[in-house]
């Protein structure tokens, strides 16, 4: 062998060395840091693992193929697109699956894992986290909203006041929907474009300029006093929940309420096709009449992708989330051993107090005498329902369809649950897919 060969393997191994002792000590340095890293995916991965691995053949019995084909009667009744359904017994999760196309314009069929826009069943999400500040002392139902002993207490906020009842308004009030806002001039949280129009601004207001437009009209009636239903309500208790804990509105919710719940698939909604989540379905418009953006841009949009601010609706109607999921938070707030709650006895029978002469109604939108608790939730996009029953049972449809028929569609999608419970209930696995 040539000397000039030797020398030249000879500084080749030099060389390698060199680099071996340079990676191994730079892979000592970091390493903790690396491993901090690891540790936290791997945590991740753990805390989701049940909701990432759901899947329809999961729950493709052939006991309750016949429970299949009334749910694709259904949707061929109404001409939806897809329905999502979960069901629980007992804080176990005994059936997850997508039925039609979670986005048939893609050929992507609904799953169960598919996430969807569950509309006003925010309110419930909203009104648990007010429960959670209540317990831990930061807060009580009886504290009130605005003027200077208020939470909302702002200069802005109470400059703004032309009614003074206003001041009376507490958080108890708003869970209600007892707060005194009406439709009078319409849903502040939908008519975005008129208040440009009317106030001649050039953007669209952010949560805290709308209240302070609606801060300047007068009640419809004095708190307490009666009940409205209000999406600007639920709005303003999201701005309460920031206020009082210091966080964003999504932020809290997250680590208060659905991550101790086990709820990781929750998101914040948005509102074009293009910003969709992972796993996200398409919505479908009841008609396909293009309306002006709520931007006030003069562009003409998909009235499910625009027409209105899905996101600025926050714990009105801006969350998404798998059915699953939503089953699982009604889970940790049902009083049942089996999924460890995150409400107090006192937060959980507050929450579904109920009065034969008031319907009290904090969060969920019905409270019956036998037990049976019920929320709803429509959007031009979608229609949801969550029903948990007196014996334990807890069905949860979603739909990424909007139907304009008032309320039946709801009423039939309530007889839908109805039947399918009684016709198959029976028969659902004795399992938990948590």
């Amino acid at each position: 062998m040539k000397k000039s060969d030797v020398r030249k393997g000879t500084l080749l191994l030099i060389a390698f060395s060199i680099i071996v002792f340079v990676l191994i000590h730079t892979l000592y340095a970091f390493g903790p840091v690396w491993g901090e890293k690891k540790d936290n995916i791997a945590e991740e991965f753990s805390r989701v693992s049940w909701s990432d691995t759901l899947s329809n053949n999961m729950s493709d019995i052939p006991a309750l193929r016949s429970m299949d084909s009334e749910i694709e009667r259904f949707i061929n009744k109404w001409e939806i697109k897809g329905i999502s359904l979960a069901v629980t017994r007992h804080d176990s999760l005994l059936y997850a699956k997508g039925y039609g196309w979670a986005d048939l314009n893609a050929g992507i069929p609904m799953d169960a894992s598919s996430i969807m826009r569950m509309a006003s069943v925010s309110k419930l999400v909203t009104a648990v986290g007010i429960m959670r500040l209540c317990e831990e002392g930061k807060l009580s139902l009886g504290t009130k909203v605005f003027g200077e002993e208020g939470i909302l207490n702002d200069t802005a906020y109470t400059n703004s006041m032309r009614d003074l009842r206003m001041r009376d308004i507490t958080v108890d009030h708003l869970l209600q929907h007892k707060g005194g806002f009406t439709l009078g001039a319409g849903d502040p949280m939908f008519n975005t474009k008129d208040i440009m129009a009317v106030k001649h601004l050039s953007t669209p207001p952010t949560n805290e300029e709308l209240t302070k437009i609606v801060l300047g009209r007068r009640l419809g009636f004095t708190p307490g006093a009666g009940r409205r239903y209000s999406n600007f309500g639920y709005m303003l208790l999201s701005l309460v929940i920031e206020k009082v804990s210091g966080k964003s509105y999504w932020d809290f919710v997250r680590e208060e309420v659905l991550e101790p719940a086990g709820a990781y698939q929750f998101r914040p909604a948005t509102n074009y096709y293009a910003d969709r989540h992972n796993r996200e379905v398409r919505y479908y418009p009841p008609d396909n009449e293009l309306v002006e953006e709520y931007n006030g841009s003069g562009n003409m949009v998909e009235r499910v992708y625009g027409g209105s601010n899905v996101n600025g609706l926050l714990g009105a109607g801006g969350w998404v989330a798998p059915a699953s999921d939503i089953a699982r938070l009604v889970a940790a707030i049902d009083g049942e051993p089996g999924v460890k709650n995150i409400l107090s006895q006192w937060g959980i029978n507050t929450l579904t107090a109920y009065d034969e002469k008031d319907n009290i109604c904090r969060g969920w939108v019905e409270v019956r005498r036998d037990g049976r608790w019920t929320r709803t939730g429509t959007l031009s996009s979608t229609h949801a329902l969550v029903e948990r029953f007196p014996d334990g049972d807890c069905w949860v449809l979603l739909t990424n369809s909007g139907v304009w028929t008032g309320h039946n569609f709801s009423r039939d999608l309530e007889r839908l649950v109805e039947r399918l419970r009684n016709r198959y209930g029976g028969i659902m696995p004795t399992r938990n897919l948590w």
